[in-house]
């Protein structure tokens, strides 16, 4: 439960702060600005996505980080659930009947500012552990928001389709099946019932591969025309993280805050 703590601050030591905190929401602001439209190649398609990089930026940040190393680079879709979503990222094809799961980096904090409504790209996580998501990401098939916009934390949708949704939903409508009992429904293509009895090697003809992911455009604003729901959902911080306001709304609110204390020359309200 959070607390608050009153004491005074000399304006000189308010204008240098200020000037700090301007300095580096500069500097931070740069550095969130890398984010972009990424286009999924796959054996199916390509379809595009408009990340939201200005209100989600450290799982932006950290998924451009995968898209930057290649690490999505000959994975699958390993997961799909009819009328749900579909789920990839984090398994590449090696061979033959043969999956591997990439290297995750460290996990990156939730989220939750945006609905996980359809066509929106969102992280998988752990069970019970709100700041949990690495590499693996999922893209909602219908409207979802009544169930993952509170679960465990809410998930983070950090992005959403803006192009190609078609080649989503076409693979969404492939037949699924048990791969090697580690996954239980995943897609496959030009691969029966009769294939599966007779136990088929499954290779890169069958699995969704993800050729790659692209940048298409490097534009920090490319979700300028955007309008994605909040999630209205999340009442409370999850796990540390900054609730539905993210991480840049509350930069900018506590840059003006100090502003207008340095101009006034009151005390300042601190939030422990």
């Amino acid at each position: 439960m959070r607390t608050l703590s009153r004491f005074s601050i000399p304006a000189t030591f308010l204008k240098r702060s200020v000037a700090a905190l301007c300095l580096s929401a500069g500097a931070l602001m740069s550095q969130f600005a890398a984010a972009t439209t990424v286009q999924f190649q796959t054996v199916m398609g390509n379809f595009e996505v408009n990340l939201y990089d200005k209100t989600t930026p450290k799982t932006v940040a950290n998924f451009l980080a995968y898209v930057n190393a290649n690490a999505y680079t000959n994975t699958v879709i390993h997961r799909s659930v009819s009328g749900f979503i579909v789920q990839g990222g984090g398994f590449k094809y090696v061979t033959t009947d043969k999956l591997e799961a990439i290297t995750p980096n460290a996990a990156v904090e939730n989220e939750p500012v945006y609905s996980n409504v359809r066509a929106t790209i969102s992280m998988a996580k752990t069970p019970n552990n709100p700041n949990s998501a690495t590499n693996q990401w999922f893209i909602n098939l219908a409207d979802n928001s009544g169930n993952l916009d509170k679960q465990n934390g809410g998930f983070t949708a950090f992005g959403e389709v803006t192009g190609g949704m078609d080649v989503v939903l076409a693979i969404a409508n492939l037949t699924r099946f048990n791969f090697n009992g580690s996954f239980t429904e995943i897609p496959l293509r030009n691969y029966s019932a009769a294939d599966y009895t007779a136990k088929k090697p499954v290779t890169n003809e069958h699995f969704v591969v993800i050729e790659r992911v692209v940048v298409l455009n490097a534009d920090p604003d490319t979700a300028a025309s955007l309008n994605p729901a909040k999630n209205t959902l999340i009442t409370e911080k999850s796990g540390g993280g900054s609730g539905s306001l993210g991480f840049l709304s509350l930069l900018v609110l506590g840059l003006f805050a100090l502003g207008a204390l340095a101009v006034r020359g009151k005390n300042l309200l601190n939030k422990a």
